[in-house]
């Protein structure tokens, strides 16, 4: 589940946790990590420990021992869930620099030498569920921040939810302008943030500073076995102090490893504790406060002005989702997962930084639905929590196959270091789940409606893939073919794309057909997608003459690139091959596709693959391949 700005540097670039950093830019990577990696986690004391505590006390009286024991469990949460497991575990099972589901997945899959079912499924729903939580984090963060102005006037409470809207809309209309220059702004705005929680904490940790005991995990423990199904509840809503936690993880390849670590030990996490044991202080010191405890921290007077920056906070919060929901949806695109999109550049010199328009456009609908039905952050926050707590838990599941199997640990030993994380994050997947038909349903829903989406298209273009291939020509075939009748030979290169280089593309067999020529040079292109984040250009191009008139060239690109099919072929010159834009032409085959009875799936599914082939991108567009270079050949397919 990645959260994160779209900006993507090699792990060169970015010295990635190699310890070889220069002080000025390690600085700055980890500042950046700040406004990037922690603004989803770092606006949780805005709604966490009210939900908590008010969950743990049905809405009556806080007492000493549910402060405490809330504030224990938030305390090893954060200790355990996103310090031990992601800060330094899963931190180091990196996929060339880069780090997320997706590349979890990859390292799973080739810990296991083989693609398995089990593997991709688990994968897939992980993938899926941070989409569902890209949903949510943009109208919760920025819900609970404007909900502070009811506390500056209860006048501002009616104009909560439409101000959250506008802002949330001109946060969305911004994504086509691309991030780089707020990104700019994000680092120094978080750590002015941080710096301000762990003041406003700081400053009533003396209101009653009996609440450091719950630095005890006795009091976490206790409350849990007291407590029962109300501390199972509770426990879901403690999980709100984590929510972003996996976003360590998913932005390795943006700052590097220790970058990360630095910026979440020595600035976040105490700033995190701060606030928490602060607001216990306050809510034991003055009960009432447990109304709105974060912003009861505040003097009168930084009211407003915190307000304002909250709301800034959480809308870099917001950014940081959207973009990797963008980096996300890039790579499943990349690995076959999803049709193809259009994908915009709005960056001349940060190829990463992308704006995909249904993208934004499903986010912005799915976002403003949310606003509109659940109307305060209190009530989302029993949507809020499970779809991550589903990711943890595909994080954990990935993470000991890659610790058992890649790394070689010994069996007992991968055991003993994964179980009892796993256990904590099936606990917490259990106490969100319990929150299913109080709004725990809708990230459910539009996860699950993901997985349908990525699984139809994977099983539908495998329909698609083998009854094209009975129909096609062995390449070998066709060379004995054109020996006995030789056609009329033109001048130039054609280059025809397919996905399986030992059979004859249909568009070569319909030129032949049709048109009856024969180019004096002819390419077969195959577009492949590494299970790496990216490929070396020494390896980008492979080369490999099959007769006079004949070629076979593979493209490859890691699943984190954009394929630039020209650019690509350009280094082949280096190969010996003279290739010319101005005297090449690309052909491509465009199907039309019709359902069928026998297709293999259901009515209703051949129905949503046909859609969302018809959705994908036009195959020009997204190799950047130039229009004018390009010859389609239709054919019809019933699937």
């Amino acid at each position: 589940m990645s959260h994160g700005v779209n900006e993507r540097a090699s792990p060169a670039e970015i010295g990635a946790g190699t310890g070889h950093e220069a002080p000025s830019s390690f600085v700055a990577l980890a500042l950046g990590s700040v406004g990037v990696v922690y603004g989803d986690i770092g606006t949780s004391p805005l709604y966490a420990f009210r939900e908590a505590a008010m969950a743990a006390s049905s809405h009556q009286a806080v007492s000493r021992e549910i402060v405490l024991g809330v504030l224990s469990l938030i305390l090893w949460a954060l200790i355990v869930t996103v310090t031990l497991k992601y800060v330094l575990v899963l931190l180091r099972a990196d996929n060339n620099g880069e780090g997320g589901t997706l590349s979890l997945t990859a390292l799973a899959t080739r810990a296991l030498g083989r693609r398995t079912a089990f593997v991709f499924i688990v994968g897939v729903i992980g993938a899926a569920m941070f989409l569902g939580d890209s949903v949510i984090t943009p109208a919760i963060s920025v819900l609970s921040a404007v909900e502070g102005l009811k506390l500056a006037s209860p006048h501002f409470g009616d104009y909560v939810a439409p101000l959250t809207v506008v802002i949330l809309v001109a946060l969305f209309a911004a994504q086509s302008r691309g991030t780089a220059k707020v990104a700019a702004l994000f680092g120094p705005v978080m750590v002015v943030w941080f710096v301000a929680i762990a003041i406003a904490g700081a400053l009533h940790i003396l209101d009653d500073p009996h609440v450091l005991a719950a630095i005890n995990p006795l009091y976490a423990i206790l409350f849990m076995i007291d407590h029962g199904t109300i501390g199972l509840v509770t426990l879901g809503a403690v999980f709100l102090c984590v929510t972003g936690g996996e976003a360590l993880y998913a932005d390795l390849g943006h700052f590097g490893r220790k970058p990360i670590q630095t910026a979440w030990l020595c600035l976040v996490l105490p700033a995190l504790v701060i606030n928490y044991f602060g607001q216990g202080a306050k809510v034991l010191a003055d009960p009432a406060a447990i109304e709105n405890p974060f912003y009861r921290l505040v003097p009168e007077g930084f009211l407003l002005p915190m307000v304002v920056l909250a709301t800034a906070a959480t809308v870099i919060a917001s950014q940081a989702v959207i973009t990797g929901a963008y980096s996300l949806v890039h790579q499943a695109i990349q690995l076959g997962l999803l049709p193809r999109l259009t994908i915009l550049h709005t960056s001349a010199s940060h190829v990463g930084q992308i704006y995909i328009p249904r993208v934004t456009v499903s986010l912005l609908i799915g976002v403003l639905l949310l606003v509109g039905l659940f109307r305060t952050s209190s009530a989302l926050a029993s949507a809020y929590g499970i779809a991550v707590a589903t990711t943890m838990v595909v994080d954990g599941i990935l993470a000991f196959v890659v610790i058992w199997k890649l790394w070689q640990w010994p069996l007992w030993k991968a055991s003993l270091l994964v179980v009892p994380l796993l256990i904590v994050d099936a606990t917490f997947f259990s106490a969100n789940f319990l929150k299913l038909f109080e709004g725990a349903w809708a990230p459910l829903l539009f996860g699950a409606t993901m997985v349908l989406i990525i699984l139809t298209w994977r099983r539908g273009s495998g329909i698609l893939i083998s009854k094209t291939r009975r129909t096609e020509v062995p390449l070998d075939t066709l060379f004995r073919s054109l020996e006995k009748k030789p056609p009329h030979i033109v001048p130039g290169t054609a280059v025809f794309l397919t996905s399986d280089p030992e059979f004859a593309p249909t568009a070569l067999l319909h030129n032949l057909k049709h048109n009856k020529v024969l180019h004096e040079s002819n390419v077969i292109l195959t577009v492949v997608t590494a299970d790496t984040p990216r490929v070396p250009e020494e390896d980008r191009v492979r080369i490999a003459p099959l007769s006079k008139h004949f070629s076979r060239v593979s493209l490859k690109f890691g699943y984190m690139e954009q394929p630039n099919v020209p650019k690509a072929l350009a280094i082949a010159r280096k190969h010996g091959w003279q290739f010319d834009i101005m005297s090449t032409s690309f052909f491509l085959s465009r199907r039309a596709l019709k359902p069928s009875p026998q297709s293999g799936m259901p009515g209703w599914q051949d129905h949503l693959f046909i859609w969302l082939a018809r959705s994908a991108s036009d195959a020009t567009d997204f190799f950047q391949i130039p229009t004018g270079r390009v010859v389609e050949v239709g054919t019809q397919v019933t699937v």
